[in-house]
């Protein structure tokens, strides 16, 4: 007689059924991942911080309204966890920097923890993250790097390194992230997961700390489509405390997915989107385009100049957020992080100007494309996993930085605040994304093409390969 399934391996669908059906309790789901981020989290470093008080005393709660006859939420009893820069009642928000965990610890949770808990999800702790989100790699000087599940000797990506190393290596089955460049893409394609960037103000940034506020995006990383979905909908409604937020009400999702592609029109992005991959990248969006039956390739203009100018924007922003640290405490940086924000101080400010206008004109651009596609595909990173502490790769013929050029397909579409859906194509020998993009407020119609492809078999969340029960690193 086969053992029942280990709460740590089930879809966080899974385990909001079984405890709501009285099957599985709420504690045992938390427990089942603290032990699993016990056993695990050695190899992978995704956690700074394990919620355990926090999240047993959560999890009973939900038991004890279930046992009461009480209504629960749709995410009732599954265990989740946040990237550091989200502020959690007592712990000092770290924004993966060393000054921040000087702070007084938060006193209230933020928005999106909040909702969470609402919909009877149980916070399990706070996760590893590049410094203040200036970062691709998920390589923190101060917590050391969180790695890569299904090779602990390759990067995780970042800025939201330790989110993707959690999920992708069955800790938990939805994390938090952020994403001003391509913070949850990034991550997503490394570590084999989903992830989605929802719509410039779709989800309510109250109580993180911020990076660039006219860039940042907060969303869930997770192993289906289902699972995305349903955190997503729990989140989502406008919030006073976030200025950016919108003010349209909840659009939930999951009763979408069913619909399929139906009459979508998707097409593969061009130009820019086509140039500077590895052959991995190419061949992940080839089987996308292959399932689907694609053959229209559309030009997305000026794409490049986006890039260009959104570092602009970026490097400016974040360095204006951070002058009174950078003069105070320059010696407590990520030396790399603190030069690129010194060098952001000293642009210009017509440069600045022109970025802010070129944005206006290339989103207009962009938008004027979606009247006759609903649906853009792209690669989501050019390259699997580096190795940690690589510094530099070759692309198209060009030897460039790593952390400099990761985000090179992501950062054209951050930059206009488009919703997407980076999906994992599980090739060998590690997994890469593909990226989905809707026209802003349409996440339901990339969740669709992704919970398309799922169905096809052609985007999948593989099992970690690189973490063993114990700890231990496998071969």
């Amino acid at each position: 007689m086969s053992s029942p399934p280990d709460p740590a391996d089930m879809t966080a669908s899974a385990i909001a059924a079984a405890v709501a059906a009285r099957k599985l309790s709420a504690v045992e789901a938390a427990d089942a991942a603290l032990a699993r981020i016990a056993a695990r989290d050695g190899v992978l470093n995704a956690f700074t911080d394990v919620t355990a008080e926090r999240a047993r005393a959560k999890a009973r709660a939900v038991d004890a309204d279930i046992a009461a006859g009480k209504p629960v939420g749709p995410l009732a009893g599954v265990p989740f966890a946040v990237k550091n820069l989200f502020d959690v009642a007592g712990l000092p928000t770290r924004a993966g920097s060393r000054i921040n965990r000087d702070r007084t610890p938060a006193s209230r949770d933020a928005t999106l923890i909040e909702r969470m808990e609402a919909a009877g999800a149980v916070l399990v702790g706070a996760l590893n993250m590049g410094e203040y989100a200036y970062d691709f790699t998920g390589e923190n000087v101060h917590d050391g790097p969180s790695r890569n599940p299904h090779d602990p000797t390759r990067m995780s990506g970042g800025s939201s390194g330790g989110s993707g190393s959690a999920v992708g290596g069955g800790l938990v089955p939805v994390a938090l992230g952020s994403d001003t460049n391509g913070s949850i893409r990034v991550p997503s394609s490394f570590c084999g997961i989903f992830g989605l960037k929802p719509t410039y103000g779709r989800l309510s940034r109250a109580r993180s700390f911020p990076f660039v506020m006219s860039l940042d995006h907060l969303g869930p990383f997770a192993r289906s489509v289902e699972d995305l979905a349903l955190a997503y909908d729990a989140m989502q409604g406008p919030d006073p405390d976030d200025a950016a937020c919108t003010a349209r009400g909840p659009e939930p999702v999951s009763n979408l997915l069913s619909q399929g592609l139906g009459d979508l029109r998707i097409a593969i992005a061009g130009g820019h989107f086509q140039k500077n991959l590895f052959p991995e990248a190419a061949e992940a969006v080839s089987q996308v385009a292959t399932a689907l039956k694609l053959t229209q390739v559309i030009d997305v203009p000026e794409a490049a100049r986006a890039r260009a100018a959104a570092y602009v924007i970026s490097t400016t922003e974040g360095a204006s957020l951070h002058l009174d640290r950078l003069r105070q405490r320059p010696q407590d940086f990520d030396p790399a992080v603190r030069d690129r924000l010194i060098a952001g101080a000293m642009i210009p400010a017509p440069m600045v100007d022109r970025a802010q206008k070129f944005r206006r004109w290339y989103r207009a651009q962009v938008l004027e494309l979606f009247k006759s596609v609903d649906v853009l595909i792209a690669p989501a990173t050019p390259c699997i996993a580096p190795k940690l502490g690589q510094a530099t790769f070759v692309l198209d013929g060009v030897e460039l930085p790593v952390r400099a050029n990761i985000g090179i397909h992501t950062q054209p579409i951050s930059f206009i605040g488009l919703p997407v859906v980076a999906v994992p194509i599980p090739l060998e020998p590690m997994p890469i994304g593909v990226q989905i993009i809707a026209a802003p407020w349409c996440e339901h119609v990339a969740l669709r093409v992704a919970h398309a492809l799922q169905q096809l078999g052609v985007a999948a969340a593989p099992a970690p390969r690189g973490v063993l029960e114990n700890g231990s690193r496998s071969a």
